[in-house]
């Protein structure tokens, strides 16, 4: 299955309709955004979306239950768990008896162990019919004894967030559940396992500001209000209406906050691969290829620095102009011809999604990997989309964490490198440019996993240099990978950009200068100018080396493959 396309950008505007007639009850209902009439049993074939607008109705914890596990798989935990009444609250307690009545549920979530495609997990599920699935310490201490239980057995964690937040009725003993979690969650990570946090509509309050946005992955479905404020609450306190659109999953995709919005009828296999990806069922043989034995590394890269017939005839600044051909293969088409199963992870959980950087989990031939890339687009508006590769601090921020989290699952991180360079604006510099590159080498010279980086058209200065301080760095025939533009280069010491020209020669930018000065480990043949219409044979040459380098460097210890990068770097 291909989830290139999962995670979608999705904005549902509900139009308001004419009120439709009484409908007969248990055969139709209205939908809450539009209004109109439909079939319940249509409904719940289409996991409980409206037809016609596609909004998403709330789904009980039992029936969400239903659309992910395997039949007959769900174990339910700690069904028994009740809590107090801490204030004395009046009537809280016929409350809550009323509406496990009600629900048939003992508190506001449901717990448990459950098989997705035969893969474990551990599950809990809001339920917003209950106290509008609010926290109070029973939610907390099911969560907890959830995640301690996952931990112990060594098992994913998978919790769907609804919830208007702290339950107020519980006073502080509510907002003290925010730390429970979160440090329960922590020990979780710690032990090197996987937690994914879905978002549904809505999540807000203390729950937004613990567990619900401490996934590994985390997803949210289509238009869910989430926030830390409730949008009432932000209103009253600004004195201002709210534009539209606003705290929805869109607005947190887009200020990097979640890695992808899921559909919910997609949602069991994307879950499905993502455990897939982090089961650690990737034994030693899959993650060792002898390639080299039988086809050493000589016989698919050049042995020594010699460029080809074709690139001989070239001077250097030929080569940068190569590189900067509009229909050379982006990031994306070597994503897509090197890789299956590629999920694209969003944002840097602090500000913004850089569409100039690219990244996610893929499977390379059976084996996990993350991989990055920058990305300068394909026409106009792409382009503009992707700043012409020109990343911001949120993608340099974005890649180190994913490069973590490789870090934390123990896979490798293939770069991909194509940037003129980082991007210079009055807002980088705002955000910290200087800094987000110098975090990225300075986390990626000690990470404990094996770094590729491929420069596969421009390599411009540090903005190039943030994704390829790797064990090994090699370059495609027609690359190039220098300090600066040679138009910058001719503008700083000759006073002239015209000059380019002769600042190519001069600056030794090209593969076969790098390979002689000891800059690179390899150079990737090109026959002719490379172009997506004739990128197949030169995509299986890089999936051969990067067999082999996974075999080099797979099996090495971590602190051994940080001090080889240490090296290298040390001995330029």
């Amino acid at each position: 299955m291909k989830f290139q396309h999962m995670f979608k950008r999705t904005a549902v505007i509900a139009e308001k309709r004419a009120a439709a007639p009484e409908v007969p009850g248990g055969l139709l209902r209205k939908c809450n955004a539009c209004r109109a009439a439909v079939f319940v049993e249509e409904v719940k074939e289409n996991y409980y979306i409206c037809p016609h607008c596609r909004n998403y109705f709330r789904v009980h914890a039992r029936r969400r239950v239903e659309m992910l596990a395997d039949e007959g798989s769900f174990e339910e935990w700690d069904c028994q768990v009740t809590g107090g009444n801490p204030l004395g609250f009046r009537g809280y307690d016929e409350k809550i008896a009323l509406l496990q009545e009600k629900t048939g549920l003992s508190e506001a979530i449901l717990t448990g162990k459950v098989r997705i495609k035969g893969k474990a997990a551990v599950l809990g599920v809001c339920d917003g019919r209950f106290l509008m699935a609010s926290m109070g310490e029973a939610v907390g201490e099911k969560i907890v004894r959830a995640v301690e239980r996952a931990t112990e057995e060594r098992l994913p964690v998978i919790l769907y967030a609804c919830s208007g937040g702290a339950r107020m009725q519980e006073g502080i003993v509510s907002l003290m559940q925010m730390a429970k979690t979160s440090a329960a969650i922590k020990r979780h990570s710690d032990a090197g396992l996987l937690y994914i946090s879905v978002l549904t509509d809505p999540t807000t309050g203390g729950v937004t500001a613990s567990f619900a946005m401490l996934g590994d992955t985390i997803l949210a479905e289509p238009n869910a209000l989430i926030g830390f404020a409730g949008p009432r609450v932000i209103e009253q306190t600004i004195g201002q209406k709210l534009p539209k659109g606003f705290q929805r999953a869109e607005f947190l995709l887009e200020h990097g906050f979640i890695d992808g919005i899921a559909e919910r009828g997609q949602q069991r296999d994307l879950l499905a691969l993502l455990l897939e990806m982090h089961s650690g069922s990737v034994e030693a043989e899959h993650c060792l290829f002898k390639e080299r034995e039988r086809n050493p590394a000589k016989k698919i890269f050049r042995a020594d620095s010699r460029e080809s017939s074709f690139s001989r005839k070239m001077d250097a600044w030929e080569h940068v102009q190569i590189a900067r051909q509009k229909d050379r293969p982006s990031g994306r088409d070597y994503i897509r011809r090197l890789f299956t199963d590629f999920v694209e992870m969003h944002g840097d959980r602090y500000y913004g999604d850089d569409r100039a950087v690219v990244g996610g989990i893929a499977m390379f031939e059976g084996m996990p990997v993350t991989v990055i890339a920058q990305e300068k687009g394909r026409g106009t508006r792409e382009n503009i989309q992707c700043n012409f590769g020109m990343a911001s601090p949120e993608g340099y921020r974005k890649s180190l964490r994913l490069m973590k989290q490789a870090e934390k699952f123990k896979r490798p991180v293939i770069c991909f490198v194509d940037t003129p360079g980082a991007f210079c604006g009055m807002e980088a510099e705002e955000r910290g440019q200087g800094e987000a590159i110098a975090r990225n080498l300075y986390e990626m010279s000690a990470l404990k996993v094996p770094i590729l980086s491929i420069v596969i058209g421009e390599g411009g200065s540090g903005g190039a240099l943030a994704l390829a301080a790797a064990n090994e760095v090699w370059m495609m025939e027609h690359a190039v990978y220098s300090v600066l533009s040679p138009e910058g280069f001719a503008s700083i010491l000759w006073k002239d950009s015209k000059k380019a020209k002769e600042a190519a020669r001069v600056m030794q930018l090209t593969a076969g200068d790098l390979k002689r000065l000891g800059m690179i480990e390899e150079i990737i043949p090109e026959e002719d100018a490379l172009s997506v219409e004739n990128m197949d044979k030169t995509a299986e040459t890089i999936c051969a080396g990067i067999r082999i380098f996974l075999d080099k460097y797979g099996t090495m210890d971590g602190a051994v493959l940080a001090e080889q990068r240490y090296r290298r770097f040390r001995s330029m």
